[in-house]
């Protein structure tokens, strides 16, 4: 049963104070808590004092999706292997940063759970009123997730559902129970991606490993013909779960998009790259131990993103975890983007 919707003034009153209170907490926030280089912090605060602001009701049918630490220090991450999609961009100083998608499967525990950007606004549009688990954000970015048409859970507002784990220094430290923010899995129909899934199609380059760099990070996905899946590598080091899980996607994405600078910074004066996902550009779809060239396509922030052969026609995906990289184009500005 669809949950009463209640007007928009309350929904952003209650997104902004909840975000108000995420802002306190050093461990995610850029420039006026921790760093995103990976730094522990000088001191490790609480949050701020006082009752959490509710959560507004949510959509049935949405997806979690989960900002995921990806530095040295916070690896061998906890869940990942669970999500439906896996994507990855590049933020401050060259790094980068995962954003875990949930419909089908939801883990015990997720993380470590970092700071939001600019640019998962946009990306999370194409799905009816997501909830998004994160960390804190940069205090004058609070606006935009107040105003985004999504669900905002952090410490601050749902403090049972995160908690401070010993296996990493703060601030890789925070997990998440995704149980505590959904009770059950919206299902495959929640994910609104735009992906189309079938047989492989004809053609294509065979492919033993692809590799993506950012200015400080790399990622790597190796063929395994045993097991049917591009085996993921970060940085030149394997990539596993806790549970010691190899992380295995079924397909790769390599989508070239324009990546900006916002005017948002971390407090080493690093800013945060915009990564642009509405538009249209090259993409590598790789599957099956081969490599496809596509052309994607994504008209509108609500709409899905298509990716298309020479043909027109849509090139499949293989069932399983989606991996999707973001990748700079050739030729892409670096210009500024203006904080409205």
């Amino acid at each position: 049963m669809r949950h009463e919707a209640p007007t928009r003034r309350t929904v952003l009153a209650a997104a902004l104070a909840a975000a108000a209170t995420t802002a306190s907490l050093t461990a995610g926030c850029t420039r006026h808590g921790t760093g995103d280089d990976g730094r522990a912090p000088r001191a490790t605060p609480t949050p701020s004092a006082g009752t959490p602001a509710p959560s507004a009701p949510r959509t049935t049918g949405s997806v979690l999706a989960v900002k995921i630490d990806n530095v040295a220090a916070a690896r061998p991450q906890t869940g990942l292997d669970s999500a439906d999609v896996v994507y990855a961009e590049q933020v401050e100083g060259g790094l980068s940063r995962l954003m875990a998608v949930y419909a089908t499967r939801l883990p015990a525990v997720v993380g470590p759970v970092r700071s939001v950007r600019e640019s998962d606004l946009e990306l999370l549009r194409q799905f009816d009123h997501p909830t998004l688990a994160f960390s804190g954000a940069q205090r004058r970015l609070l606006p935009l997730i107040g105003k985004a048409p999504l669900l905002p859970e952090t410490p601050g507002r749902k403090s049972a559902a995160f908690y401070r784990g010993t296996d990493h220094p703060a601030p890789h430290n925070l997990y998440l129970r995704p149980a505590e923010l959904l009770p059950e899995t919206p299902g495959k129909a929640a994910l609104t991606t735009g992906f189309h899934y079938g047989p492989a199609p004809a053609g294509g380059t065979v492919t033993a490993a692809r590799t993506v760099r950012y200015p400080a990070a790399r990622f790597t996905f190796t063929w395994s013909a045993d097991r049917h899946r591009w085996l993921v590598s970060m940085d030149g080091t394997p990539a596993r779960t806790t549970a010691g899980t190899r992380l295995a996607a079924a397909t790769v994405v390599v989508q070239y998009v324009r990546v900006t600078t916002s005017t948002y910074h971390d407090v080493l004066g690093n800013y945060t790259p915009y990564t642009q996902t509405v538009g249209t550009g090259k993409a590598e779809v790789l599957r099956d131990g081969r490599s496809f060239e596509t052309t994607w396509s994504r008209p509108a922030a609500t709409d899905g993103t298509t990716f298309t052969g020479a043909d027109g026609s849509p090139v499949d995906f293989a069932d399983g975890q989606v991996w999707v990289v973001f990748a700079k184009a050739q030729g892409s500005s670096g210009g500024s983007r203006s904080v409205p």
